[in-house]
């Protein structure tokens, strides 16, 4: 039975390559054993802990669409109030350099920085939209909801695969995010079922864990899950990440690549630099 999966296998991978289907044919023949291989990682290795940005889902552009509402209706507000114009919030430019890493009252005062304006902190129940740095952070929180009710989130397209092969293999899977509306993104992108712990927005301030390079979060997600670090693989996109998984002394680090700056990821301790989860796959079925 075995020679049989085997030749199956390679029959289905030689039809796949002719097709451009192999990551959707794979499941179909791969054992537990062969399922971890594909992976790409060490056979000790017995989970994965993933930034959901970048990695899993592309999020960012979802919370860059929250922003920038929030940032236009405040502008709008506030130009016909004082009558003194404002910069439009760009999401090209500004987002990456204000926002992106950063928690979401941080981001708020970043902006209103870079504008020049001061406003009173407010209440964590300040109502969304008013103008105190708590009424914008939660009127992002607001806009990303309706963003994501209005056009849904959905994974990478290796992505997918890649949990559910880790769920084949056994491998215990968690993620972490800055985010506070996690849970409902990866709801949202389907892929609740294919995860076991969660560290979020919420986590980072119950937990009182430092952001990164620090690795408390990733270490909160390996408690989650009762595992070690030294047993565990983390995938992570930033310089920020990569440094927190060595901090962490997590067992593998793989970077997936999204600014190509391999070299510096490579520099900063990552083991292992891909374009996506489905190139890990790809390396293992060309070997």
């Amino acid at each position: 039975m075995a020679d049989e999966r085997v030749a199956t296998a390679r029959l289905l991978d030689h039809f796949a390559q002719q097709h451009q289907m192999k990551r959707f044919l794979v499941r179909l023949v791969a054992s537990s054993w062969e399922a971890k291989r594909l992976l790409g990682l060490p056979s000790d290795t017995v989970a994965c802990v993933f930034n959901v940005d970048g990695i899993l889902v592309p999020s960012a552009a979802i919370h860059a669409d929250a922003w920038k509402t929030t940032f236009d209706e405040f502008n709008g507000r506030r130009i016909e109030r004082t009558g003194v114009s404002l910069a439009a919030f760009s999401v090209d430019i500004e987002y990456p350099r204000l926002i992106h890493g950063r928690s979401t009252i941080a981001s708020v005062h970043e902006y209103l920085a870079s504008r020049g304006i001061s406003l009173p902190e407010g209440a964590r129940n300040d109502p969304p939209g008013s103008e105190t740095v708590n009424g914008l952070a939660n009127r992002k929180n607001r806009a990303l909801v309706e963003v994501l009710t209005r056009r849904g989130a959905h994974p990478f397209q290796g992505a997918r695969l890649y949990l559910e092969l880790a769920r084949d293999a056994a491998m215990r899977c968690a993620v972490v995010s800055g985010s506070t509306h996690m849970h409902l993104l990866l709801e949202r992108a389907r892929l609740t079922p294919l995860l076991d712990a969660y560290v979020d927005g919420n986590t980072v301030r119950s937990e009182q864990l430092r952001r990164k390079p620090a690795p408390d979060m990733l270490l909160a997600a390996c408690r989650q899950l009762g595992v070690s670090p030294e047993r565990t693989a983390v995938f992570e996109t930033t310089l920020d990440g990569v440094e927190a998984g060595r901090a962490g002394k997590f067992e593998t680090v793989v970077a997936v690549d999204q600014h190509r700056e391999a070299r510096r990821l490579e520099a900063h301790g990552a083991d292992l630099v891909v374009n996506d989860l489905g190139e890990l796959l790809e390396r293992q079925l060309a070997g």
